[in-house]
């Protein structure tokens, strides 16, 4: 059947919007796709020493925890439509600097978790957290000052004093002595984590006087250079280890005293955040940290083919992860695992629209983290209301310093229970 002319452009019209209308709804779709696959992101606040104390581990802490949250985003977020975006400020290791940046890096990111470095964020933001409603999560041993139930603060593991009595445990066990091991303290009042961790290590050896005495706790400044005098008084008194849980230039200050009085046999230990590497490495040479010990909960930067060395070696690989494999960077992996593997399981409960900070928190109290979900970065670790760190099922690994080689001695080592002080 012929058609005229109108009838023709009339058919080619129809047509052409026809085949528009398709290519309409075809994009539709394709952005309905896309938005379904999309990842919402969700801020963290770290707060970080770029400035202060702790400015020379700081690249490995916060680059580890960055590195987390990328590989979670992209091996596990993408798939459940979520990210984690972390943003850094400096606090400076201050309580008041943390306090005065809080509410405006609240106002900025309104952060589902905030990441801190360690006793002086939980001291600015412990009485503020609970009204706020979001979740602390500190790479450190707990604190006492902390421990309080329905907190809002969450460290990676027990507090230092459960660590070093674990370790106390072991040595008095390992030395085979039937007397208390007599320690000496080098502490400093410059921080209230400080405080802390020598006033709870006095309570332990009040409680335990056939493992432990304390002799004396000195007292130094921020960034001693020469202890000589004072680690003379404790030698003279009978002191048979250090204990020296501040910072790397209170380990250097004291090993060179030892080193200037000719008591290289008697041992320091020390914590994660002043460890053997990074100490020896301050005082030039690992050898000069010859026989001494670290004791935390997490894994150690050993040469050991393990599941967290294999984990690193990813970031660094994959992800491009400018760290190093330190205990600096063990603790930003620790915090940022428990932070995504907590996220996780908040968007499995809620969906990836509208997670808070409430949340996440919810996630920490009612999951565990297996060691596996964490790659043996930590033990298997649970939460409860009860404090803000892993109350049940604790251990602590040990390394020292032998032959010039950094290795462990020991690993899994209970923590023990011990009173509030």
């Amino acid at each position: 059947m012929k058609c005229d002319k109108k009838t023709v452009k009339a058919r080619t019209r129809a047509s052409r919007g026809a085949q528009l209308g398709a290519a309409a709804l075809g994009a539709a779709a394709l952005l309905g796709l896309t938005s379904v696959q999309a990842q919402t992101t969700y801020n963290v606040a770290g707060m970080a020493d770029f400035t202060g104390p702790y400015a020379d581990v700081m690249k490995d802490i916060t680059g580890c925890r960055k590195g987390v949250l990328d590989w979670w985003n992209e091996e596990v977020g993408k798939s459940m439509g979520a990210a984690l975006k972390i943003k850094e400020y400096d606090s400076h290791y201050d309580v008041a600097q943390i306090a005065s940046l809080w509410p405006g890096v609240k106002s900025e990111l309104n952060p589902i978790a905030i990441l801190g470095v360690g006793g002086p964020d939980t001291a600015a933001l412990q009485q503020r957290l609970p009204t706020d409603k979001v979740p602390l999560i500190i790479a450190t041993a707990g604190y006492g000052f902390a421990w309080k139930p329905d907190s809002w603060v969450f460290n990676a593991r027990a507090t230092y004093p459960h660590e070093v009595a674990a370790f106390y445990q072991w040595l008095h066990k390992k030395r085979g002595v039937s007397g208390p091991i007599k320690v000496g303290v080098i502490s400093s009042e410059v921080s209230p984590a400080y405080v802390d961790i020598h006033k709870g290590t006095e309570k332990f050896a009040k409680d335990n006087p056939q493992t432990l005495e304390v002799l004396e706790t000195i007292y130094t400044e921020a960034q001693p250079t020469d202890l000589t005098q004072q680690v003379g008084r404790l030698v003279r008194k009978g002191a048979t280890i250090l204990q020296v849980f501040n910072n790397t230039a209170s380990v250097v200050a004291a090993r060179r005293a030892l080193q200037s009085l000719g008591k290289t046999n008697i041992p320091i230990v020390v914590s994660a955040h002043n460890g053997l590497l990074s100490s020896g490495k301050a005082i030039g040479d690992l050898n000069q940290m010859e026989g001494n010990y670290e004791v935390y909960g997490m894994a150690m930067p050993t040469d050991d083919k393990t599941s967290a060395r294999a984990f690193f070696d990813k970031l660094r690989t994959t992800y491009k992860a400018d760290v190093s494999y330190t205990t600096p960077c063990i603790m930003g992996l620790s915090q940022g695992m428990i932070t995504a593997r907590a996220f996780e399981q908040a968007v499995k409960a809620k969906g990836a629209k509208g997670v808070t900070g409430e949340d996440v928190r919810t996630a920490m109290l009612t999951q565990p983290l297996p060691t596996e979900r964490s790659f043996g970065i930590l033990p298997s670790i649970q939460y409860g209301k009860d404090a803000p760190f892993p109350t049940v099922g604790m251990s602590v690994n040990i390394a020292t310093v032998e032959n010039g080689k950094y290795k462990i001695v020991e690993q899994n080592v209970p923590v023990p229970v011990i009173s509030k002080w």
